[in-house]
């Protein structure tokens, strides 16, 4: 397999790689505060932002490696599996019929293929552990929270491209408002801006979701409160999952994974508690460690038509 270029862009920051196979042969990380530059400019201004801040990664990867041929890019929305057009982006609102394929496609010269984010961390989360012949259900807790599903060896995107949005089950009817349009989804609780979200509530004040993690390793009770939270709601969208797709293999990333030691237990009583009794404990819940370099190797594949 020839070297190609893989993006995994977030709500603030862009990685990108270039893969061959599972190696990584290059690697750098951008911030780029995509969502907030949604939410402040117009679209057609934060599209041109993100069209240039991507090129600018891109020319930058290029520079290094000259041979590649293809560029793969997991984005955080929904990707119209027939046009591959990014249709809407809860977490960079404003984006509507977006086509990031076509639009770099013509500046850079080279094919682009676009995905959801967690389908393609997913697939390169798969790959890295060495394609289990079970599917694997792959859960990324980030800015917001994304899914992805391989089944039978390959990425499973839905009929309408919007398979997996498990950030979007509704674990508590008519609460926090969320940037899809409905009250209540799992990604007001379980992600890293959820877990900010519980601890403003429960404390008063807001606090980076970094340092909220500081004061749960110190034992502040409102942090580890936050904290199990988001463990119990995660849980409850893991058990909805579970009675669904019969999946065993559930492996869980993104930035706040990192924090899991402070949801664990929480989660695990609540998934005890809301599976029926012939699904319990047949789950392996497996805890990234790739260092999200999964989006990457992910996407990279995806580009060079390997799936």
């Amino acid at each position: 397999m020839r070297p190609a270029i893989g993006i995994d862009i977030g709500g603030t920051n862009l990685r990108i790689g270039v893969a061959q196979g599972t190696t990584i042969l290059y690697e750098n990380r951008f911030t780029a505060d995509f969502s907030s530059i949604c939410k402040q400019h117009s679209p057609q201004f934060a599209w041109q932002e993100i069209l240039r801040l991507t090129m600018g990664a891109v020319q930058d990867a290029v520079s290094h490696h000259p041979e590649v041929k293809s560029i793969g890019i997991g984005f955080p929305g929904f990707i119209d599996p027939a046009s591959g057009r990014i249709a809407q982006s809860p977490n960079l609102p404003g984006l509507r019929s977006v086509d990031l394929a076509g639009d770099l496609t013509e500046l850079l010269r080279l094919p682009v293929v676009v995905e959801n984010d967690a389908l393609v961390a997913a697939y390169g989360e798969y790959l890295l552990h060495g394609e289990p012949q079970k599917s694997l259900a792959y859960i990324g807790l980030g800015t917001g929270v994304g899914g992805g599903l391989i089944h039978a060896g390959k990425p499973f995107p839905g009929d309408h491209g919007i398979a997996m949005e498990i950030g979007h089950l509704i674990v508590d009817p008519g609460g926090r408002p969320c940037g899809c349009g409905n009250q209540g989804c799992l990604e007001q609780y379980a992600s890293a801006s959820g877990v900010a979200i519980s601890y403003e509530k429960l404390s008063g004040k807001y606090l980076p979701t970094a340092l909220i993690a500081e004061l749960a390793k110190q034992e502040d009770a409102l942090a580890l409160q936050a904290f199990r939270q988001a463990g119990i709601s995660l849980a409850m969208g893991v058990a909805h999952l579970i009675k669904i797709l019969d999946v065993e293999n559930i492996l869980i990333g993104g930035g706040l994974s990192q924090a899991w030691m402070y949801m664990k237990d929480a989660f695990q009583q609540q998934l005890d508690h809301d599976l029926i009794p012939v699904l319990k404990r047949k789950n392996r819940i497996i805890i990234s460690q790739s260092g999200d370099k999964g989006g990457i190797i992910g996407a990279a594949y995806l580009s060079a038509g390997h799936h």
